[in-house]
């Protein structure tokens, strides 16, 4: 199994720098929309680099307000904005993998999956065109899905080899419907990254794998290990961050 990326926001990488250089941590690096609009390109690339290791990276987008799959035209624009500059910061990090979050939530749309799915085309398209430029992948994450319909159908609409799914397992524990395999089944050929963290089903916690009710034996069997996945650890502490990484390789293992 290759090293995981841990989940950092930008604004703290300077002070969890001597933690990351020692463990030589891959990161994926969260960037707010107020960090955006206060850090530059350059800033950015010499933060990373003061860190005095190579980190493979990945990136995860804002996603506070933002609608990819806004009706509101103006509401869009704003989203897509937000998303142009992680695409920005993308040009020069070179990540592996952008994640963004789906902004699908079934009571918004009247459940019509559709009126989603038609806007959301209309954000990921020119995107994924961007994507294919820097030479990353974009990774829609779930959130408040409680079955893979939505992700199934936007899948199957872009069809590109540079736009997949981020399986959150955390997200899944606390808002599925249905079963993990009948989840993975219609979607795990397009999991490109993993968010890896537990809760007990009440609350979004981000435990420690396997100190919550999330299957992870059964998320690494049926995933197998014949494909690259980024697999992304999302503790919330450093002591955390350490547990996680060497929780998620004993389970991986067994």
């Amino acid at each position: 199994m290759a090293s995981p990326h841990v989940h950092i926001p930008f604004d703290r990488i300077k002070k969890y720098s001597p933690l990351l250089a020692e463990k030589r941590l891959n990161l994926e690096i969260y960037f707010s929309a107020g960090v955006l609009d206060s850090t530059d390109v350059a800033n950015a690339v010499g933060r990373v680099e003061a860190l005095g290791y190579n980190p493979s990276i990945s990136l995860h987008a804002p996603f506070m307000d933002l609608s990819p799959g806004a009706v509101d035209r103006k509401v869009r624009e704003v989203t897509m904005f937000r998303f142009g500059q992680i695409m920005d910061m993308a040009s020069e990090l070179k990540p592996e993998v952008v994640v963004f979050h789906s902004g699908y939530e079934k009571w918004k749309y009247a459940l019509n999956v559709h009126i989603w799915l038609e806007k959301s085309l209309l954000t990921w398209e020119k995107m994924v065109e961007r994507a294919a430029d820097i030479g990353t992948k974009i990774a829609i994450e779930n959130i408040f899905e409680d079955t893979p319909h939505n992700l199934q159908l936007l899948m199957e609409k872009m069809g590109s080899d540079h736009f997949g799914l981020c399986f959150d397992t955390g997200h899944f524990n606390l808002f599925s419907t249905v079963s993990l395999e009948e989840w993975l089944e219609r979607t795990g050929d397009h999991i490109i990254e993993l968010h890896l963290h537990d809760n007990d089903g009440t609350r979004d916690a981000h435990t420690i794998p396997g100190q919550g009710t999330f299957d992870f034996e059964g998320l690494f069997r049926l995933i197998g290990g014949n494909r690259k996945i980024v697999r992304t650890i999302e503790a919330h502490k450093p002591e955390e961050v350490i547990a996680s990484i060497e929780a998620v390789a004993a389970i991986d293992n067994t």
